[in-house]
């Protein structure tokens, strides 16, 4: 439980050191690569050793939270948490059946307790992209995984925009389900964003990439292939035979979302009835509210779904939507609110400019353009600012903020039963968090796996992002 090692915050990092001290060229990190990896493996050994062994040395240890305030059934409440082996456990079942003692106490100081922060739809970070590092996806998986714990997510779905279907059979496999530690963020399935899309609002897909299925199911598990690593994809309702694709999704226990599309209300409402239980990032990539025809922006009003719960992401970062429409939508509907980044990978880097696959990226003012133009090229914000950014703009209360980024993506993924709450026998994956919802902890499975009060100096994360902002300066240079 008690966990010294020494970790980063990505916010925190000394990039001009991590510049100046990276002298590293191309060649040099190819011939060395080699080693890189037989010392890599051993690592990994070495870790597995160590973690075993720490997991022997806690094994069946009780550990109270107390002095906090705890996020349960959409309440804060002043109460006491326990957990054992990585599970929220039931106190009155601890004292009166088994009558044990906790064997260690934690003072939160008046902290919130609540569960970990999901994200949903995420593109990539830390200059990682989840759309096109084939050859280095595995590597790239952990750095995102790793740097999201100073912000509070503990699992998420990495996304893959529309993408040629050689990406897909090479890149899906490796996005496996994995559960979180003091290594990363869990990953809980890959979120394929496309390419069955509409042409109309494709957005920042490639056109060239975008499908049809006009033989139903068959086409699109032909392009995506095994789908066993798969927990959402994103479809446009008003392609033919979208329901039938929908409901056989449903049937493998994927959830639907529908996005970048140019469907009407009622397109969307058989959508919904066939499965689909998600809009993807509400107001972008949609045909605009209109009073005759609100087109998937009327799903949140819908008198003919009253029997469920449809969500939605919004991206309330500030930037991709306005207030005005943040509070319209959490008004119509805050039980279907979801907090996500659809962050790209850009995400954590410092300003200045970055190369971004074929594109050129200029960081600025905490937004992301496309360099030399004033074009924004994604979301560079993460869950926090977000979640922070819905109850200043909505007046929500804490807890209903705090919902939208924990319980409804676990409700939108089916995963309630052991994420997303901090009901008894769930996973204890929770974060502690001051009055203005800033990050102060975060736990995995009962095990702290960072804290505002850890030195970032010699962090893992911190050596790889060198070697990467190396070869990013590299490739600016030879491109550009």
């Amino acid at each position: 439980m008690s966990v010294h090692s020494v970790t980063a915050s990505v916010d925190t990092f000394d990039w001009i050191k991590i510049r100046a001290a990276n002298h590293l060229t191309a060649d040099t990190l190819k011939m060395g690569a080699k080693n890189k990896r037989k010392h890599a493996q051993e690592d990994v050994v070495k870790k597995d050793a160590k973690r075993t062994r720490m997991q022997e040395k806690t094994k069946g240890k009780i550990y109270k939270f107390y002095n906090c305030q705890l996020l349960r059934d959409h309440k804060l409440v002043k109460d006491n948490l326990y957990v054992r082996d990585g599970v929220i456990i039931n106190p009155e079942k601890l004292f009166f059946e088994e009558k044990l003692p906790p064997d260690e106490q934690i003072d939160c100081n008046g902290a919130i307790i609540c569960p970990g922060f999901i994200d949903i739809q995420i593109n990539g970070a830390f200059g990682v992209d989840f759309s096109c590092d084939v050859d280095t996806i595995e590597e790239g998986l952990k750095i995102v995984a790793k740097g999201l714990l100073p912000h509070g997510v503990t699992s998420f779905c990495p996304t893959i925009i529309s993408s040629k279907e050689d990406i897909y059979r090479k890149i899906v496999p490796k996005i496996k389900k994995v559960d979180g530690n003091k290594e990363g963020a869990g990953i809980l399935g890959a979120h394929i964003e496309g390419p069955f899309i509409s042409v109309e609002k494709k957005g920042a897909h490639p056109e060239e990439n975008l499908r049809q299925f006009p033989n139903g199911f068959s086409d699109l598990k032909d392009l995506y292939g095994n789908l066993d690593n798969v927990a959402m994809v994103t479809i446009a309702p008003e392609l033919d035979r979208s329901d039938e694709v929908i409901k056989e999704l449903v049937k493998k226990g994927i959830s639907v979302s529908l996005g970048h599309t140019t469907a009407n209300l009622v397109q969307g409402e058989d959508a919904i009835r066939a499965g689909a239980s998600c809009i993807t990032h509400l107001f972008n990539a949609m045909v605009s509210f209109h009073h005759r025809d609100p087109h998937l922006i009327g799903l949140l009003t819908s008198k003919f779904l009253t029997d469920r719960q449809v969500y939605y992401g919004l991206i309330s970062d500030g930037v991709h939507t306005h207030p005005a429409a943040v509070r319209m939508a959490f008004r119509s509907n805050p039980r279907g609110f979801i907090v996500v980044t659809d962050a790209i990978p850009a995400m954590g880097l410092p300003i200045g400019k970055h190369h971004m696959g074929s594109q050129l990226v200029e960081i600025q003012d905490k937004k992301a353009f496309i360099a030399g133009t004033n074009t924004l090229c994604g979301s560079i914000a993460t869950i926090p600012k977000c979640v922070q950014n819905l109850k200043k703009n909505t007046d929500c209360t804490t807890e209903q903020a705090l919902d939208a980024a924990t319980l409804h993506p676990a409700e939108v993924l089916k995963i309630t039963d052991r994420k997303g709450t901090m009901n008894f026998d769930t996973d204890a994956d929770f974060l502690m968090l001051d009055d203005n919802l800033n990050v102060m902890a975060t736990y995995i499975a009962g095990e702290l796996v960072w804290h505002q009060d850890w030195h970032p100096a010699a962090s893992v994360l911190n050596r790889q992002m060198s070697e990467r902002v190396g070869c990013e300066e590299s490739a600016i240079k030879n491109n550009f």
